[in-house]
């Protein structure tokens, strides 16, 4: 009877570990990152929006707000508007799709843009695919006139879409950008066993990006990677057979240490604290990874180019920490810009114009 209920236990316990590792293991593209608070809608006017005061209502800068069905823009916190102490007025830039409605209950995204270059921001583009180990890899390139290329990849639940947020500064310097999607993605092959791997396999889809980039012409590349896709670009630039072509790398982000991830992404569930080791322990078994995969992946030890590095305290889901140590180590090619007040993933959402003047001047000398 003991022994039968110790194995009760220990499966009870392996389910509970998968079950709070899911939303690092299996996100869901284009849905709320897992430290997105669920707020409702009090009130919408012409051009403001009242929602329930958290922790992130009152960050600056503008991001988009999500429901199925539904994506809005917002921007700063309107300061002179009247609002009850448990709510806060944000500017209402605009409704992509949807209706925004007071009751609603609602997600900040760093995701500000939907739909496709075109549409979205008026910016010609064509629709490409890159050939990649597992299938074609859907991609959006649009066209600039100077040879280096700008690859960007999005991270963790977010789609091609996300990287639009720069698209438009990019595209003022005359700069191609490749903005591909990659394993798991919509259009994309699925990924093997479906489970991501934090950047970790996914990285050689960003590898199949940087020999289409060069084949078509690309004489130099920068690749710009958020979240995940900040560690997929850095361990492209150590690892690819075509890394002399990488002239620099843009961390935003970045996914260093993937079980202090998947352990903040089960606490932002709500796993009672016992159980969150356990969250690390089923994805260790549903990945193969080992503990310090990715600092190995990732050792700077290797770089050759410069690397702007933007990150915040404030980022509940990648340890700044990480991205502090991984400038300790080379400080010589990495630049460390810290965005305070902003959640993961989110460093341009918090100051664009900042987020844009740092990328200016790292990029102007690598065109």
């Amino acid at each position: 009877m003991a022994a039968t209920t110790a194995v009760g236990a220990g499966t009870a316990a392996v389910v509970a570990g998968r079950y709070a590792a899911r939303p690092a293991l299996r996100p869901r593209p284009g849905g709320p990152l897992p430290d997105a608070e669920e707020l409702v809608v009090h009130a919408v006017g012409a051009h403001t929006v009242t929602l329930t005061r958290g922790v992130t209502t009152e960050y600056p800068g503008a991001y988009g707000l999500i429901a199925p069905g539904l994506h809005a823009v917002v921007g700063p916190v309107e300061e002179s508007a009247e609002a009850p102490a448990d709510c806060v007025v944000r500017r209402l830039e605009r409704v992509t799709h949807g209706a925004l409605e007071p009751g609603a209950r609602v997600r900040l995204t760093p995701q500000v843009h939907a739909g496709n270059p075109r549409d979205a921001l008026g910016l010609g583009h064509a629709d490409v695919e890159v050939p990649g180990e597992l299938g074609p890899l859907p991609a959006w390139f649009v066209p600039g006139d100077r040879g280096t290329w700008v690859i960007t990849v999005h991270g963790l639940g977010a789609t091609r879409e996300h990287p639009m947020v720069v698209m438009p500064f990019l595209h003022r310097m005359r700069l191609p950008v490749l903005d591909i999607g990659y394993r798991g993605d919509p259009g994309a092959p699925p990924l093997p066993e479906g489970v991501s791997h934090f950047g970790a396999s996914e990285w050689r889809d960003l590898d199949a990006a940087i020999r289409y980039a060069v084949r078509y012409g690309a004489r130099r590349i920068v690749l710009h990677g958020w979240s995940t896709g900040a560690t997929m670009a850095l361990i492209a630039a150590l690892d690819s057979a075509l890394a002399p072509r990488v002239a620099g790398v843009v961390l935003d982000s970045p996914v260093l240490d993937w079980q202090a991830f998947v352990r903040a992404c089960a606490a932002h569930r709500g796993t009672p604290a016992p159980l969150i080791p356990l969250a690390a322990r089923a994805a260790e078994g549903s990945t193969g990874l080992e503990a310090d995969s990715l600092i190995s992946a990732t050792d700077p030890s290797r770089l050759t180019g410069p690397v702007l590095l933007v990150h915040g305290p404030d980022d509940t889901l990648a340890p700044w920490a990480r991205s502090r140590e991984l400038v300790a180590r080379r400080p010589d090619l990495i630049h460390l810009r810290a965005v305070r007040h902003a959640p993961h993933a989110a460093m341009w959402n918090a100051g664009p114009a900042a987020y844009e003047e740092a990328l200016r001047r790292f990029l102007t000398p690598l065109m």
